[in-house]
């Protein structure tokens, strides 16, 4: 079986690697001319994630990250709402740069001796009478293969080709940001994720060592902005902005804005709640271009690299394509998508509402501190991939 990627970003690399290992060869496509070293925010690696990562031989703990075992929630106050670990039993996320992470994955995959090509813009696939499934892109090459997997992401092309009429990215009502600061202490211990509900805006930073805090905000906004209205917010314009929204929470927020050297241009918050259509024949989606979560959940890269291996498994099992890929949904639909209401609704209480704001912070938030302190089970950080299990084949 020969399987062609479309994307090389954080799915894509891990998937090859994981076909690899399942026997399959597979080449990667990536629409860019160059890619995208030192460029974005961070994210975080969950506990389900890193053991995926693991079952490839690859220990993420080498990209300049850190542990991040615990989070806490703080109100605009200061007052502390509630606090839930990161993993359990010894199983902790880690927080790492999105470009440290991609490079690493790119890097590893080009030295197991999986093909990558840049300058690749997927225009359309095709599958002939023989089950061989044709790629053109933009610059009129073609390649073929048994299979090919869309991991192009959120504005994904291989979605597009598969249902052109499968309903746009959702605006969660957020822009995020975010920047590194420098030379500032916070009262938190190192490793510890801290998020405020401010009055205006929410804020969160992670104490990675002395004086060196990463950070991000989600400001709330009704509409998703334009791309010409997100050229308008100058670095200066957007620092302001930024000290205006936090200037009456007490918080560390204006200390680390002002100590952040550059502060990352805002975007809009997207995610997919439902992707009607997955796979056709031996073409299928997967990581954001199946299901984009907002990253409230700090589970995006971590499903993502989860999918990557969870199909290589089904493809390694069933010598039909199509088969594989009904499978995978099978297995993974109910999941991701019930991880994505579950951000979605996250979001929402992140938007600061005087009605709502009593009920999260003195009822909602500290019963879910309690709940889990007591819970030995999360199954959302708890997902484990058998690699050795044999994958079923999907109910008829």
């Amino acid at each position: 079986m020969r399987a062609i990627i479309i994307g090389a970003g954080i799915t894509g690399p891990v998937t090859a690697m994981a076909l690899q290992k399942a026997g399959i060869d597979a080449t990667v496509f990536e629409a860019y001319h160059r890619t995208a070293d030192g460029v974005g925010a961070y994210l975080n690696l969950a506990p389900n994630g890193l053991a995926a990562l693991r079952i490839l031989g690859i220990d993420p703990r080498e990209l300049g990250g850190f542990d991040t075992p615990a989070l806490e929630l703080r109100g605009s106050s200061g007052r502390v709402l509630a606090r839930l670990p990161m993993g359990r039993d010894g199983a902790v996320s880690q927080t790492v740069r999105r470009s440290d992470l991609y490079v690493r994955l790119r890097d590893e995959a080009a030295r197991r001796g999986v093909p990558l090509e840049f300058g690749k813009r997927l225009v359309d696939a095709t599958t002939r009478p023989d089950g061989v499934v044709v790629a053109s892109f933009a610059d009129g090459t073609t390649a073929e293969g048994d299979v090919l997997v869309g991991a192009d992401g959120l504005h994904s092309r291989t979605r597009a080709i598969l249902d052109p009429d499968c309903p746009p990215p959702r605006y969660t009502g957020l822009l995020n940001t975010g920047g590194y600061a420098s030379g500032v202490e916070v009262d938190t211990p190192t490793g510890m994720f801290t998020m405020v509900f401010g009055r205006r805006a929410f804020f969160a930073y992670a104490h990675r060592g002395p004086g060196d805090v990463w950070w991000f905000a989600n400001v709330p906004r009704s509409r998703a902005a334009s791309p010409e209205e997100l050229a308008v917010w100058t670095p200066e314009r957007w620092r302001s902005e930024l000290v205006r929204l936090f200037a009456d929470d007490d918080s560390p927020a204006l200390d680390l804005i002002a100590a952040s050297p550059e502060i990352i241009p805002p975007w809009n918050t997207l995610d997919l709640p439902s992707v009607p259509v997955w796979r056709r024949g031996p073409v299928g989606l997967i990581g954001d271009a199946a299901h984009a979560i907002s990253p409230t959940s700090g589970q995006g890269a971590s499903l993502a690299i989860e999918d990557g291996v969870l199909l290589a498994r089904f493809l390694r099992d069933h010598d039909d394509p199509a088969t594989g890929f009904a499978g995978f949904e099978a297995a993974r639909r109910r999941r991701v998508e019930r991880l994505i209401a579950q951000a979605k609704r996250t979001s929402n209480q992140k938007i600061p509402n005087p009605l709502t704001r009593a009920l999260r912070d003195h009822v909602i938030l500290p019963l879910v501190g309690r709940a889990a302190a007591r819970t030995t089970h999360d199954w959302v950080t708890d997902h484990r991939i058998d690699w050795d299990e044999p994958a079923s084949r999907p109910a008829t």
